[in-house]
């Protein structure tokens, strides 16, 4: 049977990408390996330290290149220019959280929006990418 252990995010700036999922978003550092030009750094859930760890990982491996430029970085855009996020966080409590990024200045290109039995929003993490944010609704007995 496989699991997820480990998943990643593109990120143009990994101490930038750092200090928003740790700072705004609340993770917490799982590892940091110097790797030379770039680090192993994932982060985790304070909830669940030891579940899934999301790698920072950098989008500029100039051995993949579409063109003159990165590959991921042509991915990524892509994706943000068509308002696709990336992934996909849970919250227990969508309007708080969306609140509390919003006074920490996190730009929402999506504010909390109901569909059907889920809650969603959608914001740029700073770092070349859209995350969205969603609360599942409880069932009615």
């Amino acid at each position: 049977m496989l699991s997820i252990d480990v998943t990643s995010v593109l990120v143009d700036d990994q101490q930038e990408a750092l200090d928003f999922y740790t700072k705004v978003l609340g993770f917490q550092v799982k590892t940091d390996l110097d790797m030379g030009a770039s680090r192993w750094l994932t982060v985790v859930s304070p909830a669940d330290p030891d579940g899934v760890e999301l790698l920072l990982e950098p989008d500029y491996n100039p051995s993949v290149l579409i063109g003159d430029e990165p590959a991921a970085q042509v991915y990524k855009q892509a994706l943000y220019d068509a308002g696709v996020p990336v992934t996909s966080f849970a919250s227990d409590d969508l309007e708080a959280d969306y609140e509390r990024m919003s006074n920490l200045g996190v730009v929402f290109v999506l504010e909390p929006t109901d569909m059907d039995d889920v809650s969603v929003a959608v914001f740029d993490d700073t770092c070349g990418n859209l995350i969205q944010i969603h609360e599942v609704h409880p069932e009615d007995d």
